[in-house]
Order: C-alpha cells, then structure tokens, then sequence
C-alpha cells in the first residue's frame, strides 16, 4: 500500500459557468495544465476536476503560452487539466537513485535537482535493492513533451521515510519523517527434521531471529555436528510493527531454548547492574564464552584437527587447524575480544590475521578473501566482529578458512577446547534476574498454550 507523505496536485481555473452562476473570476499564483487541442471542446463543457492547491509556479495569466520562464505551457480557458500520474517503482540490483528516476520517466535536469535536495538528509549509498520508490508526476500538455516530477516518496529504512516535492520552477525539498513503531512480543517453536533453518521457516521465524538464535548458542553447539533430526528449539523475541501492524524490524531475542539429544538449554536475556546486557541460564550464568568455535556461519568442516595427507604436497603432516568450507565472500568473525597482532599475506597461508587475546590465547586465520579496512597490528576486535571474509588465497583447492588456536605457543583443536565461563550473575542481581525470568515463564506459558488452542482448531 502507498504511503504518501505530500503531495503536489494540480488546479484548474476558468471552467464554463452553469446556468444561473456568473463567471470565475481572474485567479493568479495557481498551476495550470489542460487537455490536447482536439480535447478543447469537449472539455469545455465538462467541468474540472477540483485539484485547488497553491502551486509553485510563477504568477501567470491564465490562458497566455507560456509562464515567464517560458518551460510550462498554460492550457486554454475553460480547459479540465490532466490529473497527476502515480508511478511506483521497485529499485534493483545494481540500481542507483538517478537511474531509478529514469525508468520512471523523470526528465535528467529535474532528476539532477531532485538528488540535489535528497542528498541534505539521505545518504544514496545506503539504497537497498527491492526498496519501493512512489513518483508522481505532471503530464505534459500536449502530450509530447517530458512530464514534470513533483514529487518522490519512499521508506528509507524501518526507522524513517523520506518525501522529495518541488518547491520552485526548478528546485526541490527533501524531508525526512520518523516513523511511528510499536514494539509486540512473538513467539515461535520448531521440530528439526532436516535443518535448522528450514524448521524455523516452517515455524515462521524470521531469518535474523533465527542466526541470533546460531549465536546465541555458537559457544557450546557445533551446529555441524551437533544438532539431529528430533531436536527442537522455541523462542521469544521482540519485532517492531507500523501503523498497519506489519513487522517492520526484528529485535532482540527475549528467551531462547534448545533440546538436544534430550538435553535442554534454556538462555534469558538480562540487563546487568553494570549495564551490559547478556544471556544467561536459570543459575545466572552467562552464555557467553572467551572464544568462539566456529568464527563463521553456514559452513561445514572439511579437514579436521590433525596428521592428514596434504592435498597439494602430496604427503602426511600435522594440520594444526580446522577446515570450514564455504561460498567466498562469507564472513568471517573475530573468535573473541583481543588485539590483532598481524595482517596481511603470509605465504602459503595467503591472507592472513592473527588476533591475542586474554589467557594466553591466539587465534589466527588464513586464506582469506579480503581483510576489512581497519584491522591491522593494534587494532582492538570485539567477538563476533567481522573482520574478513573467506577466501581461497595462498596454498589451497578451494575456498575455506583454515582456522587455528593457539594456547601459549602450542596450537590445540579448536573443537576439544575448554572455554573459560562468562560474567555470574550473584546477590541483588541474581535476585532480580530470577524474578525476570518467572515473569519470562509466564509469558512462553501464555504462547505455548495459544498455540496449541491454535493447532487444536486446524486438527478439527
């Protein structure tokens, strides 16, 4: 649905009085526009359309050519003018805003001014492909020549909208409008019986909800290896709706649970005294661990921690990482906090990155595809930062990050690694925290028993 924010309409003036009224008088300061010359005496005896707004044109005398600037053509007396066109266009992949505008018919000069006026309150660069673009534009009077924009609207982000409408012969203004959201709770549950993700798709659960879900639990879970038909998961997590009730923007995760083989995780997010805000289980436990196991999503494992027969040498020795193939360009994340101590390539390695971090751990990754602007020696990494993207630089087959640990000097196997507990919650804290959490229990009650009232009415 259109969600216009202002528009610009055109005026007629001059119509033929009805039997009993006396002309119109002069009128000046209004837009004019009318019908092709074969329309002339028909149109006369119809009476216009109601489109009064004040216009951005000059002062004019109604039924003269042209206006003084001379590039708008005035329609005779008694003349209904041409409704505006509404266009809506979807931008594509590849698109800018300029050519966008150029599908739509949108003359160059008025498109140039148009971006002009845009640029003072959005950046061009942040256009997203499938983003809706509402034109509209004023007919030419004779049908030949270019129409002329009057105004652009558009949703710039789940947060804004943005409206563009002529403000002069040859000039515009931009404006940009928050948008009013209203929080909700929602609630899914899921069956695995072929992935993960295609048992939260079934259960409706958006895609980022669902990789928050693959964080949440990547400090414990090899989702490789770990997860198996049967297994289930649920969780609650806030989404952000318009005025018309349509999810908008995901937020966070509220509570998330996960039974595999048979066992049970259940994580609640909580805000802490300090400030910081994590998850933890039912004893005020923090999820969160040193470091990462996986420091990269939608990949498998294609060589293990170990002796193994080198695939390009052509002999046995001791792969001191592991293997996680996946599509170049996926990213790559930093496993924990720490401090990059090296970049760049390193022989058979290629692209490389070293980070330190606490307890005398590094970790270090290879073969990459690119490294972000700014990670360098010095620089400060949070966990799950991405700093590169997988690759098939240096000595390799094929793309995959090669991804080593190292524990004061000796390199171990990242998946057989003890990863230090995070932040306990203790005293007050862990007393609010506990009373969050029966508040939280009440609320997945509430869900869980809607949706088995649900499931119980489509069985009928």
């Amino acid at each position: 649905m259109r969600s216009v924010l202002a528009t610009i309409t055109v005026a007629s003036l001059a119509v033929t009085p009805l039997p009993g009224e006396t002309a119109p008088q002069e009128q000046t300061g209004w837009n004019w526009n009318g019908a092709p010359a074969d329309a002339v005496e028909q149109s006369a005896k119809q009476e216009a359309p109601p489109y009064p707004t004040k216009s951005w044109f000059p002062t004019v005398k109604p039924g003269t050519a042209a206006n003084e600037s001379g590039d708008i053509q005035m329609p005779p007396d008694g003349i209904a003018p041409l409704p505006p066109i509404d266009k809506e266009l979807t931008v594509r992949r590849g698109d800018t805003f300029a050519k966008v505008l150029s599908r739509g018919g949108v003359p160059s000069p008025d498109t140039a001014s148009a971006i002009r006026a845009l640029k003072k309150v959005y950046d061009l660069r942040r256009l997203q492909p499938g983003t809706e673009i509402f034109l509209q534009l004023q007919p030419p009077l004779d049908r030949k020549g270019p129409a002329r924009l009057l105004s652009i609207d558009f949703i710039a982000d789940s947060d804004a909208e943005i409206s563009v409408l002529r403000d002069g012969p040859e000039s515009y203004a931009a404006k940009r409008y928050d948008r009013t959201l209203v929080p909700r709770v929602s609630y899914g549950r899921g069956v695995i019986r072929s992935s993960l993700y295609v048992a939260g798709k079934d259960a409706k659960i958006p895609s980022a909800v669902l990789a928050n879900l693959v964080n949440l639990y990547s400090f414990d879970v090899d989702f490789q290896r770990d997860v198996h038909p049967g297994d289930s998961f649920e969780v609650m997590f806030e989404q952000l709706t318009d005025e018309a009730g349509e999810p908008v923007r995901e937020g966070n995760i509220i509570v998330a649970s996960m039974t595999l083989s048979g066992s049970t995780t259940t994580l609640y997010r909580f805000k802490t005294k300090s400030g910081f805000t994590d998850y933890f289980d039912e004893n005020g436990q923090s999820a969160q661990k040193s470091l990462l196991r996986t420091p990269t999503d939608a990949a498998r494992i294609s060589s293990g921690f170990g002796k193994r027969m080198h695939p390009i040498l052509g002999y046995t020795r001791m792969h001191r990482g592991i293997d996680f193939a996946a599509p170049p360009g996926t990213p790559v994340y930093a496993a924990g906090d720490g401090v990059v101590e090296k970049t760049g390539w390193v022989g058979a390695y290629g692209r490389y990155i070293r980070i330190r971090h606490t307890g005398g751990y590094q970790t270090a990754y290879a073969h990459l595809r690119h490294i972000e602007r700014g990670i360098k020696p010095g620089a400060r990494v949070k966990q799950r930062q991405v700093i590169g993207s997988i690759g098939a630089s240096g000595r390799v087959t094929g793309p995959h990050l090669h991804y080593e640990v190292i524990h004061n000097g000796r390199h171990i196997n990242p998946q057989k690694l003890r990863l230090a507990a995070g932040y306990k919650l203790k005293g007050n804290e862990l007393e609010q925290f506990k009373a969050s959490v029966a508040d939280t229990k009440q609320q997945l009650l509430s869900f869980r028993t809607q949706q088995k009232r649900q499931a119980s009415m489509l069985d009928r």
